[in-house]
């Protein structure tokens, strides 16, 4: 590889994911100090990309989730050939690989996957034990250098104009991050946590919801539940976001993006998990606290429970949790 190597990731689709991705931007750097990386990836996460130093620009993949799109992915191939020496493919499908082949980028790395024989040129072992660890799983793919838990930068003057905005910044205040785009059998219960943010109200904590858009109908159930909850789910970007949890003095969430955004930036994090485990896709964070009944039936890595009841979180109750933000936290007795 050459000493300055213009270096294309195909990223993937989900916000944890991508943030667990900096393990390889990382690595790469370290073992190409001058490596000037670009990250393919869907146009939401140009925010994100642009909080990794170590990559140089984001460009947009133009298709959509799951869409094959051959032709498409052939033209757009040809329009960058010439501009890379290497790629590292993070989607396991067969279909992420054809960009860079039709690339003609002369080494391209990844997992086999679904059979990728051709379309890459170096193909990378993946351990069974590392299969669902995604951040180790792409680490992997660099094949030398240090593994570093992801850091996100922030933006100080946005966050101060966020805190003021929200009110935020008055007092300490906790981020509970409630939702999940994987599906409901990664999402502990609404009235767990209006529960739960009662209780930190209660001990004179501010408490932020935050989320997409698509967690509205969830947050609000908790703000109907918890009056004095500050709901945030839709009305932040995803660099907004970024600043004002790395503000909070803890995070709770589920096993979800915003809980390895949490991590990234340095907050303390209570992980909440259900139908996957905290073996695989943990926190990446110096203080975090992993919460999770182990039951028989999980992990499942199902979207929904498909034994109906979701005991896996219903019966996960307010005070486990609780007891887990304690530990992070020196937090003061309700009066």
């Amino acid at each position: 590889m050459a000493e300055s190597p213009a270096i294309l990731v195909i990223g993937p689709r989900w916000v944890g994911d991508m943030v667990m991705a900096q393990c390889l931007f990382s690595a790469l750097k370290e073992l190409h100090p001058n490596a000037a990386i670009d990250v393919l990836a869907p146009a939401w996460a140009a925010p994100l990309v642009k909080r990794m130093p170590e990559v140089r620009q984001q460009i947009d993949f133009p298709l959509k989730p799951g869409a094959l799109e051959f032709a498409h992915r052939r033209r757009f191939g040809r329009l960058l050939r010439g501009r890379y020496d290497s790629a590292y493919i993070l989607p396991g499908s067969w279909k992420s690989a054809l960009i860079p082949f039709f690339a003609r980028i002369p080494r391209r790395f990844g997992h086999l996957r679904e059979m990728r024989y051709g379309l890459l040129t170096d193909i990378v072992p993946l351990p069974e034990a590392v299969k669902r660890r995604t951040a180790q799983a792409y680490f992997g793919l660099a094949q030398g250098g240090d593994f570093r838990a992801p850091h996100l930068t922030m933006d100080a003057n946005n966050q101060a104009t966020l805190l003021d905005r929200f009110g935020l910044g008055s007092q300490k205040f906790v981020a509970l991050m409630p939702g999940a785009e994987f599906g409901p059998a990664k999402r502990w219960p609404s009235e767990h946590y209006a529960g739960l943010a009662r209780e930190f109200m209660a001990r004179r904590f501010k408490v932020a919801l935050f989320g997409s858009k698509n967690d509205r109908d969830v947050t609000a159930e908790i703000a109907a539940l918890a009056p004095g909850v500050v709901d945030l789910a839709g009305q932040t970007r995803l660099e907004d976001a970024i600043d004002l949890i790395a503000a909070a003095g803890l995070a709770v969430s589920n096993d979800s993006g915003l809980m390895h955004v949490a991590a990234a930036v340095g907050t303390p994090v209570v992980a909440v998990y259900g139908s996957t485990s905290p073996q695989n896709t943990p926190p990446l964070a110096e203080r975090r606290e992993l919460v999770w009944l182990g039951l028989p039936c999980s992990p499942c890595h199902r979207k929904i429970c498909p034994l109906g009841h979701l005991n896996c979180l219903k019966t996960l109750e307010v005070a486990r949790v609780m007891a887990a933000a304690d530990r992070l936290l020196d937090i003061p007795a309700a009066a």
